[in-house]
Parts: C-alpha cells; sequence; structure tokens
C-alpha cells in the first residue's frame, strides 16, 4: 500500500490520516472533501498531504486504498461514481455506520473481473461532534473496527486491516446484518435514547430559565453521561436512521415495551429483579 485518498476529511476521515502517519505509513495521502474548510483544516493538522481539488480529481485516482470518510447517503453515491472508473488493482472501503445497504451496493459493483475491491468497514469511534479540527491519532486507540467479508479478498484488503490495527484498534469480522442488528442495540439505541430524553428536558424546561438553569447545576454526572450524545448533530445521524430503520425501530419498540414495564412494578418486587438483571450485564465478560 503505497497511497491513500481519504474522501471526507472531517473527524473520522482526518483522524484516519493523521493516525496513518503515527501508525508509520511512508506514502501519500491525498484528501477531499465537499467543505474547503475541512479539507484546508484536514492539510494544516498533517492529515493529507495533498487537497484534491475537485469530484472529478477523485474520480480520476490511481490511490491504492479510496476511504470514504463521509455519511452513508454519499458513500453510496461515491460507490456507484467510482466502480466503473477504477482499476482492478485498487482497493475502496469505507466508515459508514450501517453496512447493509453499502454491502449490497458492493456485491453488485465491485469485485468483479476489471473492477475494484470494494472492503465494507465501520470503526466503532468518534465524538459528539464532528470536523477535523477535533481529528486525533489516537481516536481508534482500542476501538472495535469491524468489517463485513469484501467483494474478493486481495492483498490491499489485508494490507488496510494492518494500517487500521496500526490505528491501535481492534479488528473483527461480522456479516452486514448481524452488524446492522447488532448496532441498533449498541451505538443507534442509545444516541435515540439521549437525543429523546435532551429534547424532553428542552420541552419540559426551556420555558423557565430559572428552572432550566436549577436543572443543570442540580443534574450530576448521570444527567451528564445520559444527554451526552444528545449533543450530536443531525446531520451525523439522518442517513443511520435512513438506512437502519427496520432494526432502530425495533430496538426502540422493545425499549419502550421495557420501560412500561418498569413504570408498572416501581412498587413491586419486580423492580429489584430488573436491578439485578441489569447490573449482571456490567458483569459480563468483555469480547
Amino acid at each position: 500500500m503505497r497511497s491513500v485518498l481519504v474522501g471526507g476529511t472531517g473527524l473520522i476521515g482526518a483522524s484516519v490520516g493523521v493516525g496513518l502517519r503515527a501508525g508509520g505509513f511512508a506514502g501519500e495521502i491525498a484528501g477531499w472533501d465537499a467543505s474547503a474548510v475541512e479539507l484546508d483544516e484536514a492539510q494544516q493538522r498533517g492529515a493529507i498531504d495533498r487537497a484534491l481539488e475537485s469530484r472529478e480529481a477523485v474520480l480520476e485516482t490511481d490511490a491504492d486504498v479510496v476511504v470514504l470518510a463521509t455519511p452513508v447517503m454519499p458513500i453510496l453515491d461515491w460507490m456507484e461514481r467510482l466502480a466503473p472508473r477504477l482499476k482492478p488493482t485498487q482497493l475502496v472501503t469505507d466508515v459508514g455506520s450501517t453496512k447493509g445497504e453499502i454491502a449490497a451496493l458492493a456485491e453488485r459493483l465491485y469485485g468483479r473481473p476489471g473492477r475494484a475491491t470494494f472492503l465494507p468497514g465501520h470503526p466503532m469511534a468518534g465524538k459528539e461532534s464532528g470536523g477535523a479540527a477535533l481529528a486525533e491519532a489516537t481516536l481508534f486507540e482500542s476501538a472495535v473496527w469491524l468489517f463485513t467479508p469484501p467483494t474478493q479478498e486481495v492483498e490491499l484488503a489485508d494490507a488496510w486491516r494492518e494500517a487500521v490495527t496500526g490505528f491501535g484498534a481492534r479488528v473483527r469480522e461480522i456479516d452486514p446484518q448481524q452488524h446492522d442488528e447488532v448496532c441498533a442495540w449498541v451505538s443507534h439505541l442509545p444516541q435515540m435514547v439521549s437525543t429523546a430524553m435532551s429534547a424532553l428536558l428542552v420541552d419540559q424546561f426551556s420555558g423557565d430559565e430559572e428552572a432550566m438553569a436549577a436543572v443543570q447545576a442540580i443534574g450530576g454526572r448521570a444527567l451528564r453521561e445520559i444527554t451526552r450524545l444528545g449533543g450530536s448533530p443531525y446531520s451525523m445521524w439522518r442517513d443511520i436512521a435512513l438506512t437502519n430503520s427496520e432494526a432502530i425501530a425495533a430496538v426502540l419498540w422493545a425499549l419502550e415495551q421495557r420501560l412500561a414495564y418498569v413504570r408498572e412494578n416501581l412498587r413491586t418486587p419486580e423492580l429489584r429483579e430488573e436491578f439485578s438483571r441489569a447490573n449482571r450485564f456490567r458483569l459480563a465478560p468483555r469480547g
């Protein structure tokens, strides 16, 4: 792997760039972003060596590995644009938060005679806010970087997996459908809960400045932790909701039922049993 193109130089894309450098990658890292501000910031921070100035330049790239580091819908669009333009010696990978539609499109467009290989990926790392200014070489340390089966096994796919471990991430293979189901539980549900609770607090107290000030002053670590994800922008989550709506709806329904159960048992011994079950989750062995 001699050269990499990062398509999308926000938080994740720029962190990939600085992570590559920190991991010892000596080749060229080019970058492109729809935002000239993000692209310039990424270059200033050393995440990329060279900024591509047009979409056509991306389509004409001869980089060994193309990393699509945008939201899911633009990833799907770039996949369609790149497929007929890239060479079979090139690898395309992504960092999209859902994998079903991406893996299905990859199966249709990549890994065929004369076509590049596609390796669907998803780093389980990030922050509530985005942008190249927040990029860190250590963002992926100890995080799981999920990969679903590539359109075909090639040396570059192995090289990219090795680069990811150089970021400090732990590589794990997973089926696309299982990925979306599991992520609905461990990532998408926590976000929706935090968003709903934060919005509820705003609706409840924003009309009374004194009451809101009291809530923010009195609320301790528990409130800060459960509302932390509520600061995430819609632009980061729109495509996740659109491309994994069935799984997210299912886990939200399960939580609604569980909350109803808790509400109905506030004065019964079943509440103690619910706490006991909840405590066991924190004691479960980590994979």
